[in-house]
């Protein structure tokens, strides 16, 4: 059984919330991602950041990435996978949340990222093609 921990990216970085919103663009830049987690200091997530997020909500309203910390951004509770869930789970979970990548949680803390790609590679290709499809349907 291939699970979470298998196939996810590890070392992911998160932005705190309070951080501003300018060093989360500068650190997404710096890692060549799309999308940050973003923590609290209690080191728990809090929510997802995208490079999407900050143009719509931030300079698309005209508004000051040095001001706007990252914590303002966060919509309701993030949607996360856990560590050792499989990947039937994560086709459900990304599939029924119209999410490309998500969280991996162990236990409270996060441990890595797994992205759209990453499950594309782990399936057979009729598989794969199944939650291409479900992400793009509306």
């Amino acid at each position: 059984m291939t699970t979470a921990r298998d196939i996810m990216t590890k070392g992911t970085e998160c932005i705190g919330a309070q951080e501003p919103v300018i060093k989360a663009a500068k650190m997404m830049t710096e890692l060549s991602v799309g999308a940050l987690p973003i923590c609290g200091s209690d080191d728990k997530l809090k929510g997802m950041l995208t490079d999407r997020d900050i143009v719509v909500k931030v300079l698309g309203q005209g508004k000051n990435p040095q001001q706007v910390t990252a914590g303002e951004l966060t919509q309701g509770e993030a949607v996360t996978i856990g560590a050792d869930d499989d990947v039937a789970e994560i086709l459900r979970t990304m599939a029924s949340h119209q999410v490309r990548r998500l969280p991996v949680i162990d236990g409270h803390r996060l441990v890595g990222m797994v992205a759209l790609a990453d499950v594309a590679r782990a399936l057979p290709d009729p598989k794969a093609g199944e939650l291409l499809e479900a992400l793009s349907s509306d």
